[in-house]
């Protein structure tokens, strides 16, 4: 009888499930990990600040010090499973699906318009669930717009040298209606934020100079006939007059930005210590854990905690700007340069209101601030940027 081959051990495939895992084109072996562990770095660092900001008023309600940490924890949790998500799929599929997530996300903007809206800090801005959930739809509209504008635009270059005027129309367009629907709400950082990334996409798309220096100037005179007509509310508008003299109502509109730059400035070079600042724990400073986080960070942990939360945001940015560069095609491209464009100018905003060099506009500080619908949004994004990096040689 004939002896038949005998395969060793080491010729025996792997399993498929550790193929998926470890495999070449695998998600652990071609993930950007630089990017991700920022990520996980500013969402550790976000949650030790938020237990900080929200422990001392727990205590004194008699509720759990830990209510909202714990919070933060599910939420990390969740955008990390979003984020997986959103990497596994293909994103040059998104094209084929970008009109559904466009469609759900106006939805879900009229939603908050309608009776199913409820105001909290003075915007109209949210859905309250049932079990103390609630949802921010202008959050996921930024991830729409990315995703709806860097379609149109990437869609006829196969035969031009840049998009034709009509696609980048269509383009503003699109970006217009949720913008529009969210200054009814009034949201107006979430609204700056929109129109960042609308100019950043414009302007790496190809599309003609014009088009940019048209849409600043646009940008310009909108705002203009805002203040005129009272689009803004008062208190918006208050906001900007604080900013642009902080001694004029230091107990009334200049009150946030007076606390915050105390807190701030107090931390010196290494801080007064977790759990030990005087103006966060005397709870001075309103929504410490959400808009004003940075002030824990600069009163508790000092500039170097401060410093090295901006050094982690600056690693985000390297990486989705690497990503960006090396993305295979021109929607690829614009994905990560939305992205890119958002996180920039919402870090920006949200750190320039505390220390006094942006007006305060309400938007939260990504991966750091307290807030469901901002990380689960924000984790979106990130999955997006690792597809167009896992994908750039498939």
């Amino acid at each position: 009888m004939s002896v038949g081959y005998r395969p060793t051990p080491y010729s025996v495939p792997p399993p498929r499930h550790q193929s998926r895992l470890f495999g070449r084109e695998s998600f652990v072996r071609r993930a950007d990990w630089p990017l991700l562990l920022a990520v996980l770095a500013l969402c550790a660092v976000g949650g030790a600040l938020i237990w900080s900001a929200t422990k001392q008023p727990a205590l004194d309600a008699h509720t759990d010090p830990q209510a909202f940490l714990k919070k933060h924890i599910v939420n990390v949790v969740i955008g990390l499973v979003l984020c997986g998500a959103a990497a596994l799929v293909d994103y040059r599929m998104l094209r084929a699906y970008a009109p559904i997530l466009y469609v759900l996300s106006i939805l879900g903007l009229v939603a908050v318009l309608s009776p199913l809206g409820s105001t909290i800090n003075g915007s109209h801005s949210w859905i309250v669930l049932p079990a103390g959930f609630s949802v921010q739809p202008s959050e996921f509209a930024k991830v729409a717009v990315v995703v709806g504008m860097s379609m149109l635009l990437a869609e006829k270059r196969d035969a031009e040298s840049e998009p034709r005027d009509s696609d980048v129309m269509l383009a503003l367009v699109v970006a217009a209606v949720p913008l529009a629907l969210v200054m009814l709400q009034p949201d107006l950082g979430t609204a700056l934020v929109v129109c960042a990334l609308v100019l950043g996409v414009i302007a790496v798309s190809g599309a003609p100079i014009r088009w940019v220096v048209g849409l600043v100037i646009s940008a310009m005179l909108v705002a203009v006939v805002a203040i005129q007509v009272g689009v803004l509310k008062s208190y918006q508008l208050d906001r900007f007059r604080a900013f642009m003299d902080p001694t004029a109502d230091p107990k009334g509109a200049g009150f946030n930005v007076r606390q915050a730059q105390i807190a701030v400035g107090s931390g010196g070079l290494h801080g007064q210590g977790l759990f030990h600042g005087a103006q966060t724990q005397g709870q001075f400073v309103p929504a410490q854990q959400t808009d004003f986080i940075f002030t824990v960070a600069g009163e508790e942990l000092g500039f170097t905690g401060a410093a090295g939360i901006i050094l982690l945001l600056c690693i985000v940015l390297w990486r989705a700007g690497r990503i960006a560069v090396n993305a295979e095609d021109l929607f690829g491209r614009l994905v990560a340069t939305g992205i890119i464009c958002w996180f920039a100018f919402q870090a920006f905003e949200n750190i320039g209101m505390t220390v006094g060099i942006m007006p305060v506009t309400g938007v939260p500080l990504p991966f750091v601030s307290y807030g469901g619908s901002s990380m689960f949004a924000n984790m979106l994004a990130i999955g997006l940027l690792q597809n167009v990096h896992m994908r750039r040689y498939a």
